[in-house]
């Protein structure tokens, strides 16, 4: 498979409304320094994976720290909201020893709530998905892996409904699942809207439509970045008209993400907008209802740029990063290199692992078999790594959480008045007044 060289952009991960408040920590005065101490004492990792702490993956990984280092333990707290609850308990400092840095924090609010790790040019030759975590030269977080965007399928249910090549427009997209819903009893698309979460997925897919590295951060300079022919107006469109087509799931409202995995794995469900992280769920799912893991399959977004490539954007899973007001951040540092080193961790998830000498995982062989190429985007400009989440939050418009694209789907099931031409301008608007203001 082709890899696009560009850097990973920061992303931010815009929320509706930023931190304001700070932990106040000191964190390390000189940020040239690398955390050094001995391994010893009980680290508290506090993750967003609450499969991974029930199913006891975790407590396994633990073991084998505790082996490498015997004066060392480490302890889990598992959040299912984790966003939400994250941003509640960054107000105190009682937020885990390591944890995920969660999306709403600003780059430059890094330094308040997490320890340096070195400087990011240090890290550049060892590990993948650096720059959504860095800030003015600093690396704060390292990419617990990463994962491809796009969409997962299911091969039984394509197979039933006739589909016999993985669509590669959003013309082609839609009739297949006009074919799942003429040939099968599947619901051919699955939103999660209730969840809310799922629905962030599909911001991940920005950049793949154009080939674009640069298309998260062109967003900044548009007054109308909801305009066709762009990245974020070719993914909300294509989710609008699957809704409105009658494609997706009859009550939005009672969505259940546990049970999805299960009625995808058994065919119930033909296509759900989820990264590659989701894959080895799936297929656990499958082999656990007596389905075959080959069922679950992988796709870009729908769509083929202009030069008549198709992409997928590759970027990193959560960033782990170690508490400033932490006890513990010798042990606390040790864990991070353990579970991105020596656990296997990415390659037993079937993630794309953060060290750049390791190969992508089997579970992209589909997308390699479609002549597929990986992106990653393009960092910010030095002195703008926050112009993204500023505009967001000043639009009010959540870029990765949920409530733009629930009201997007209320629309487009005749639940909210409009329709896509005035929401996509209600959006443009308010994207616009911000800019205006932002500066």
């Amino acid at each position: 498979m082709r890899r696009k060289t560009t850097a990973i952009a920061a992303f931010g991960l815009a929320s509706a409304l930023a931190l304001t408040g700070c932990a106040g920590g000191s964190g390390n005065d000189d940020p040239d320094n690398t955390i050094d101490g001995e391994v010893q004492g009980e680290v508290t990792f506090v993750t967003w994976r609450t499969d991974l702490v029930q199913d006891g993956t975790f407590d396994a990984y633990a073991e084998q720290f505790s082996e490498m280092y015997p004066d060392a333990s480490v302890t889990f707290e598992s959040i299912t909201d984790y966003e939400g609850e994250m941003r509640t308990r960054l107000s105190t400092e009682k937020y885990g020893d390591v944890l995920g840095i969660p999306n709403s924090v600003q780059p430059d609010q890094f330094a308040d709530y997490f320890e340096p790790l070195g400087q990011t040019d240090d890290f550049a030759d060892t590990y993948r998905f650096l720059a959504p975590k860095s800030f003015d030269g600093v690396q704060y977080g390292l990419a617990l892996g990463g994962n491809a965007n796009g969409l997962v399928y299911n091969t039984a249910v394509f197979e039933e409904a006739g589909v016999t090549e993985v669509p590669k427009t959003e013309e082609e997209f839609l009739d297949a699942l006009q074919a799942i819903q003429d040939n099968t009893d599947a619901i051919p698309m699955y939103t999660n809207y209730k969840d809310g979460w799922p629905l962030s997925q599909w911001t991940g897919n920005v950049g793949a439509p154009n080939g674009d590295p640069d298309a998260m951060n062109a967003m900044t300079a548009d007054d109308a970045p909801w305009t066709e022919g762009t990245d974020i107006y070719a993914i909300d469109s294509l989710l609008f008209d699957a809704v409105a087509g009658g494609y997706t799931e009859e009550d939005p409202l009672t969505t259940n993400w546990e049970q999805s995995k299960v009625d995808f794995a058994t065919g119930k469900i033909g296509v759900m907008g989820l990264g590659s992280w989701a894959i080895s769920q799936l297929q656990a799912a499958a082999e656990d209802n007596g389905e075959s893991a080959d069922v679950v399959g992988y796709m870009t977004f729908p769509a083929t740029a202009p030069d008549g490539a198709q992409y997928a954007v590759v970027g990193g899973d959560y960033n782990l990063g170690i508490n400033v007001n932490s006890e513990v951040k010798a042990a606390a540092k040790a864990w991070i290199d353990f579970l991105l080193e020596e656990s296997g961790f990415t390659e037993t998830q079937g993630m794309v692992s953060a060290l750049e000498a390791d190969p992508l995982p089997s579970n992209l062989a589909g997308l390699e078999e479609e002549g597929v190429e990986l992106l990653e985007l393009n960092a910010a400009p030095a002195g703008e790594e926050s112009l993204l989440t500023d505009i967001a939050d000043g639009a009010q418009i959540d870029l990765y959480g949920n409530i733009y694209r629930q009201k997007l789907v209320d629309i487009a099931r005749g639940a909210a008045s409009g329709d896509k031409e005035s929401y996509f301008q209600e959006l443009n608007t308010a994207w616009a007044d911000s800019r205006a203001q932002v500066g």
